[in-house]
């Protein structure tokens, strides 16, 4: 006879073993979708100011503020298997230092259910736009696109970017009044 113990880790055994596998078909059903769509970002303003860097060797860097547009309808991306999107604004640009600078601006999470149209105007930038040196003044070929994450219920975490991209350049001179 078995005991009450074994009888129950058979059973307990048996349910993660069918969970394991409807969990994995629940991440076939949707590893091949395409979660990428067109998106509209625009800037507004574009300033440059030269601030002192007080956490370090007390040189002066180029801080970049830009007000910007937002225009996407993401509610295509959604299926049963994903929980939310982790949506964020990246600016690309290359300095006499490094060939690739990536700077995240904006972020937002739409969970299932939320309003997926995104159509903002004069969006502030979250987060700082530094650059450590003097890059930004008088750079003429900055790329700014949205990308996002999807985060599924079971399966892989994406990131994709959207279908187009925004270039601007910032002033040649430095701005002197408050931002």
């Amino acid at each position: 006879m078995h005991t009450f113990l074994t009888r129950g880790n058979a059973i307990l055994a048996y349910t993660l073993s069918v969970s394991a596998c409807l969990t994995f078909c629940c991440f076939l059903s949707t590893v091949f979708n395409n979660y990428k769509t067109e998106a509209s970002i625009k800037t507004v303003k574009i300033f440059v100011k030269n601030v002192p860097d007080y956490s370090a060797s007390r040189e002066k860097n180029d801080l970049g503020f830009l007000t910007f547009n937002v225009q996407t309808d993401l509610t295509s991306l959604f299926n049963w298997n994903v929980k939310q999107l982790f949506i964020y604004a990246i600016a690309e640009y290359e300095t006499d230092y490094n060939s690739i600078n990536q700077i995240i601006l904006w972020d937002k999470i739409i969970l299932r259910g939320d309003n997926a149209v995104l159509d903002f105007k004069n969006l502030n930038t979250k987060y700082y736009f530094w650059d450590d040196g003097n890059g930004l003044r008088g750079n003429k070929n900055i790329s700014l696109y949205l990308s996002w994450n999807v985060v599924p219920n079971a399966g892989l975490l994406p990131s994709v970017n959207a279908i187009g991209r925004h270039n601007f350049a910032f002033p040649s001179e430095y701005t002197t009044f408050r931002v």
